[in-house]
């Protein structure tokens, strides 16, 4: 499986850190020692994740090899969705008249985009695609609630388009090696660990240490199987890109394998945790840093729980 051409969207709107003193009554220094955030990406209220996703896949047109109405397969990723109806994926196939194509929404949290990845993989395998496009994506402030002192400082909006082909188009399209993705729905507190509940105060996680922990454990394991599988080792690594919920679990994860620093790469300080785009967004935004034979692993973790990884060579 090939990743043929990336683009994303990034509200233009950024909130800092001090907005919440009065608010929540956490300081910007607090914030920024606790999470490694000073900002977080906010859409504008005629935003959601469809107007998002479509100029995501706007932005990644210029480069896609081949008819945008050639995809047969569309999956938005996403815990955020501004219709459960018309999703953003049905959004997407009509704007851009792409008459003969499969169109559904998937959720998994934070780990969704992984879990998407691993569906095209399924539907490629079966025959039953040979182009798709996963929108990934959340208007986490469409939930979140900044009086919350748990969580109501993290969250940013953004959404990231990938498209991917069974066969590559040019030399310059990355081989997805491997996905591999869990649901931990028996580990530690489980499905209670981070909620959405849009009536019963948006998005939660009572959870918080735990989650922190899990992340912390989780996401390099499925790293390093994903390395041992494919024969190579941390050492033939050229960057990882965990999911954007901490810098301190970024930092607790290069620390335990003794990632050097310019390995790890991160957007969380500018825009927070964007939900389902998180790592695939980072992988886009970097893409031009990216040179032939790079080793690139994606690794997230999310509520409920669920967790995904994906090696990537370029």
């Amino acid at each position: 499986m090939f990743i043929n051409a990336t683009g994303y969207h990034i509200p233009e709107g950024r909130l800092d850190n001090d907005y919440f003193l009065n608010v929540n009554g956490l300081t910007s220094d607090w914030i920024l020692q606790r999470t490694g955030i000073s900002t977080r990406s906010i859409a504008k209220p005629e935003e959601n994740i469809n107007t998002m996703s479509v100029k995501a896949v706007n932005n990644a047109l210029p480069s896609l090899p081949y008819d945008i109405r050639e995809v047969d397969l569309i999956i938005s990723a996403t815990y955020s969705p501004y219709d459960t109806v018309g999703t953003a994926a049905h959004v997407v196939q009509r704007e851009f008249e792409i008459a003969d194509t499969k169109a559904f929404m998937l959720s998994s949290a934070c780990s969704s985009f992984v879990n998407a990845l691993e569906v095209v993989e399924g539907y490629f395998a079966m025959g039953k695609a040979e182009k798709a496009l996963i929108l990934g994506g959340d208007k986490n402030t469409a939930y979140s609630n900044a009086d919350d002192p748990k969580t109501g400082h993290l969250w940013g909006d953004a959404a990231v388009a990938f498209f991917l082909s069974k066969k590559p188009y040019t030399q310059r399209d990355a081989q997805i090696l491997e996905i591999y993705t869990r649901a931990l729905g028996c580990e530690g507190k489980g499905p209670e660990s981070v909620q959405l509940r849009p009536r019963h105060g948006g998005i939660r996680m009572p959870e918080g240490r735990e989650v922190f922990a899990k992340a912390c454990t989780i996401m390099p394991q499925n790293m390093l199987r994903l390395l041992e599988n494919n024969g190579y080792s941390l050492d033939d690594l050229s960057y990882f890109i965990a999911h954007q919920a901490n810098m301190r679990i970024l930092k607790n994860i290069a620390e335990q394998l003794q990632i050097p620093e310019e390995k790890i790469l991160h957007n969380i300080g500018e825009l927070g945790n964007t939900g389902s785009s998180s790592c695939a967004l980072v992988y886009a935004q970097n893409k031009a840093r990216f040179k032939r034979g790079n080793l690139i692993c994606l690794s997230v973790f999310g509520g409920g729980y669920s967790a995904g990884s994906c090696l990537i060579k370029m």
